[in-house]
């Protein structure tokens, strides 16, 4: 630990953690995992939603923002893999850190390397007015390397059935319910309640633009997300039925949706040797 003015250590919901204070905002990021846990405005409720009955290490942690690297899911990968990459079940250690003269706090972190992997990860968190996120991924190699990755983003709703997403229709998507074969166009914002498979989404959105807003009319504010060095975004929620057969969600599905910031399905990166790729998101929030 360093002497940054508003970080500290502790813990959240009996997850090892470092905390961070600001004028503007109060935020969390687990040890384990290097995952945001929690992302609350001054005044407001948590952005982020963390399942009550989380499992403890080396079980991912449910909710938050998981950190998917180097790949979605087990896209492109053979054998017997961990679902959504390797450091996400790992401790991540802190590499650098500053309070600017804004207040902001700004974090650099990164997992262990990986001898048999070709690129290196940091990652730089800046908490302030709003929360930004960025994986810098580095090929170390003298080959090109592809790789897929997703910033699992789990956000706090009022009612999972009630919120609405703009910045998505005309786009093209994915459905996995049907083994991404095919396309389909969205028509309108996005709900649960839409007439092609209402109640559940597990969607990749393709060629998409990079600004989206999850409007709330439960907690009355709207979430503001906007993304940098993606072209896809992941729509996720279970619904009741599967719901209920993931001990770590259970009722839980009304009290978030999963609007994840990712390079998957067919936006891939590919990386010369020596090259690097930034993926960032910027979180803000406003009242609706």
């Amino acid at each position: 630990m360093t002497d940054t003015p508003g970080l500290s250590t502790g813990d959240l919901q009996g997850f090892p953690s470092l905390l961070i204070e600001t004028p503007f905002s109060t935020a969390a990021v687990s040890v384990f995992g290097g995952q945001l846990l929690s992302f609350v405005p001054k005044g407001g409720q948590d952005v982020m939603w963390l399942s009550p009955t989380a499992k403890r290490p080396p079980t991912p942690i449910r909710g938050g923002t998981p950190v998917c690297w180097p790949y979605f899911g087990r896209q492109d990968q053979s054998g017997d893999v961990p679902a959504h990459g390797f450091v996400r079940t790992v401790p991540w250690r802190l590499l650098d850190s500053r309070r600017e003269t804004d207040c902001t706090v700004e974090l650099t972190l990164e997992p262990p390397r990986f001898d048999d992997l070709a690129l290196r990860l940091r990652m730089i968190l800046r908490v302030g007015r709003t929360l930004e996120q960025t994986l810098l991924s580095e090929n170390t190699s003298a080959a090109p390397v592809r790789f897929t990755q997703a910033l699992h983003n789990y956000f706090h709703v009022g009612d999972a059935l009630q919120v609405s997403v703009q910045g998505l229709d005309g786009l093209d998507y994915l459905d996995k319910y049907e083994n991404y074969i095919g396309r389909h166009r969205q028509q309108g914002d996005w709900s649960l309640r839409g007439p092609r498979d209402p109640g559940r989404s597990d969607r990749i959105y393709v060629d998409a633009g990079g600004h989206y807003t999850l409007t709330d009319p439960v907690l009355k504010r709207s979430i503001g997300i906007a993304t940098e060095g993606s072209r896809s975004l992941v729509v996720w929620n279970p619904g009741e039925a599967a719901a209920h057969n993931m001990d770590d969600v259970g009722d839980g599905w009304r009290h978030y949706v999963c609007l994840e910031a990712a390079n998957a399905g067919p936006d891939v990166i590919e990386l010369a040797a020596g090259g690097s790729h930034a993926l960032k998101q910027t979180l803000s929030v406003q009242p609706a």
